[in-house]
């Protein structure tokens, strides 16, 4: 199991002891137009994996040289997290298994999305790449299915607004607690 933090390994972390599995985190961040942070250019791996949202590229008009600066920060962030998270733990080797990708849900999939390429695109991988989320749109949840073996979505509703609306307690998983969830 990888859970996407923080929410998806406070997912992922019951599925696993349930399943007998192991535990680990993929950090990835999302790269945000300089102005207006919110707005995803695209998301990257620790590892320098790369999404970037043609349309917004092509709105915004950055430079090459301004998008690589946007997505080198994203990737500096994300191996700094991921450091943090693991505490100096190594990486689950992932060659030739069965890996779920989770999160707590999705809403555009930028970030899913790039975990999910990175590990479709390992060599060498995983035997089978799963995503498996709470929640998530119709029209996410099938282009994530172009990218991996599968994608196991408990709720798939008509009308999406927005993750959080899903959950009866929302509140911000702490990276404290994230740390003590990815302890052997």
């Amino acid at each position: 199991m990888l859970g996407l933090p923080r929410g998806g390994v406070a997912v992922a972390a019951p599925v696993a002891a349930a399943l007998g599995g192991e535990l680990d985190v993929l950090v990835v961040r999302k790269a945000g137009v300089p102005w207006q942070p919110e707005l995803a250019l695209g998301a990257v791996t620790a590892s320098g994996h790369r999404v970037v949202n043609a349309e917004v590229a092509r709105r915004i008009r950055l430079g090459d040289a301004e998008v690589e600066v946007v997505f080198a920060d994203a990737q500096a962030a994300a191996e700094q997290r991921q450091r943090l998270l693991r505490g100096g733990r190594p990486a689950l080797r992932l060659a030739g298994r069965t890996v779920v990708l989770v999160d707590d849900g999705i809403a555009t999939g930028a970030t899913m999305r790039a975990a999910a390429e990175l590990l479709a695109t390992a060599e060498p991988g995983p035997r089978v790449v799963v995503v498996a989320v709470p929640v998530g749109p119709a029209d996410t949840v099938d282009e994530l299915a172009e990218v991996v073996d599968a994608v196991v979505a408990l709720e798939i509703p008509a009308t999406f607004l927005a993750v959080g609306e899903w959950y009866d307690d929302f509140t911000q998983v702490e990276d404290a607690d994230v740390r003590a969830l990815l302890r052997p």
